[in-house]
């Protein structure tokens, strides 16, 4: 049974890293979706994401909210050479987990172990943290996701030599980058922005 705590109101908030789907509850007020404008739902990019409350809190600014949407689908939804979707996911999984963000790391746990088919290593990664052996490449972009993750300076050539050395090309390298920095800043605004909570019932 997944541990959880209870914050606002009785809200169930999880306490382990999980590959389950959870909700996430803003500690701001989201922007009402009845006072959305040609611009937000522009921002937004899909419509589907106004049903997000943490979607709709970025909504506040829309113009940085498509810029910021745009980029993640770019980095992780882009087929045209690179890294195989697994890897982008797991090097977003990687930093979220190094991050603490149970959230961020159950979406992209989740999807890693979807286009794997490799749940146990990447329950691995969950349970035991980025240390996890999980064979030679994956061990690779993680490593180069956590230097990435823990301060932009670590990383160095001995991680693009470690990435190059189980077969990543330059495009696929770029990928990992992409991947683990974009997810080290989105952690952060989402950690200061809510907490993730558990499904009800």
């Amino acid at each position: 049974m997944t541990e959880h705590t209870l914050h606002q109101e009785g809200h169930e908030v999880p306490t382990v890293f999980t590959q389950a789907q959870l909700g996430w509850l803003p500690w701001l007020e989201p922007f009402p979706e009845a006072e959305l404008t040609e611009r937000h739902w522009a921002g937004l990019v899909d419509a589907s994401r106004a049903k997000s409350p943490y979607f709709m809190l970025l909504a506040r600014d829309p113009d940085i909210l498509g810029a910021r949407t745009k980029t993640d689908k770019d980095i992780f939804y882009n087929p045209e050479a690179g890294l195989p979707r697994a890897e982008r996911e797991l090097a977003a999984a990687a930093a979220s987990r190094l991050n603490g963000c149970i959230y961020c790391a159950s979406v992209h746990a989740r999807f890693a172990t979807h286009f794997s088919k490799r749940g146990d290593d990447v329950q691995r990664l969950l349970d035991l943290g980025v240390g996890a052996d999980l064979g030679p490449r994956w061990n690779a972009v993680v490593a180069a996701s956590v230097a990435l993750s823990e301060t932009p300076s670590r990383f160095g050539e001995e991680h693009v030599a470690a990435l190059r050395a189980e077969g990543l090309d330059l495009a696929a390298i770029v990928d990992v980058i992409n991947g683990a920095a974009f997810f080290n800043w989105a952690n952060r605004l989402m950690l200061s922005l809510g907490e993730p909570e558990l499904p009800k019932g």
